[in-house]
């Protein structure tokens, strides 16, 4: 049976003002598009600007095959995050909020549509805390990213209504990053996962720790490597494969996203030469 997956929330459009590029991004947008590619059926829903940006958003992932039928799209600007580059590596400058966060509540046939999904994505862009409470009796397994973003505030707050949880730790040393696995997952995640960067993955399921390293990748964009990573982390875990294949599973797509530039592609000329001084 093939595997439903939604991602709920964040959107933005990602802006190399350094080659005048955007690419269709975020992090629920990019986890929809990247687990469909390996094969699940998925679908987004967010608030979209009306713009040119919400445009390049909406168009990327009905080429890409997923759903937008829930979509938002509101007057105003699309949430846009503007981007340097070292190398191969990116740096962000500074974002553009927009529309993304506009949610006004959510409607009962949003509520049945979020329900018809095995797992729903989100992250901690998506300003969706406050509404946690309500949306998860309509969630049959939810999975969430911190990124580095956590707070304590933050995690007490949210964690108890998760079933998976995603955060970013590449600076932490095996005893930091253990401990805070352990933290989160004695506050409700059956399922913690801490990436680290070049030291690989961990996660604690049951329990028990499992560690993975890194698949070695040749760069064209680091940028949504993370997101690739739990694409097909979570494809691995709704088809019932243990968590060192899952971890596995992530590690190798991860590198794979870094083959190419954006999140997943689709990326178009950005000519705000304006807007490239303003950063």
């Amino acid at each position: 049976m093939t595997c439903r997956l939604l991602g709920l929330g964040d959107n933005t459009v990602d802006t190399y003002v350094d080659r005048a590029l955007q690419f269709p991004g975020g992090n629920a947008v990019n986890v929809a598009v990247l687990a469909h590619r390996l094969g699940a059926e998925t679908g987004y829903m967010g608030c979209l600007g009306s713009d040119e940006a919400g445009t390049l958003i909406v168009n990327a992932l009905r080429e890409e095959g997923v759903d937008t039928g829930r979509c938002r799209v509101l007057p105003g600007d699309n949430a846009r995050a503007f981007i340097g580059h070292n190398g191969n590596d990116r740096h962000f400058l500074r974002s553009q909020r927009g529309v993304r966060g506009e949610w006004g509540g959510f409607l009962s046939e949003d509520l049945t549509y979020i329900a018809g999904f095995d797992l729903v994505h989100s992250s901690i862009y998506s300003e969706l805390d406050a509404d946690l409470a309500a949306l998860r009796p309509s969630i049959r397994r939810f999975s969430y990213d911190f990124s580095e973003r956590w707070t304590e505030a933050n995690l007490a707050a949210t964690l108890p209504h998760l079933d998976i949880a995603f955060l970013s730790f590449p600076s932490s040393s095996d005893a930091e990053c253990s401990d805070l696995a352990r933290r989160c997952f004695e506050t409700g995640p059956g399922l913690v996962v801490v990436t680290r960067g070049e030291r690989g993955s961990l996660a604690l399921a049951g329990g028990v720790f499992h560690r993975h390293g890194i698949t070695p990748a040749q760069i064209v964009d680091t940028l949504g490597a993370g997101d690739g990573f739990i694409a097909a982390f979570l494809l691995a875990v709704l088809e019932g494969r243990e968590v060192p294949e899952a971890l596995a599973a992530g590690a190798a797509h991860a590198a794979a996203v870094c083959a190419y530039q954006g999140g997943f592609g689709h990326g178009t000329p950005w000519s705000a030469a304006a807007e490239i001084a303003a950063c």
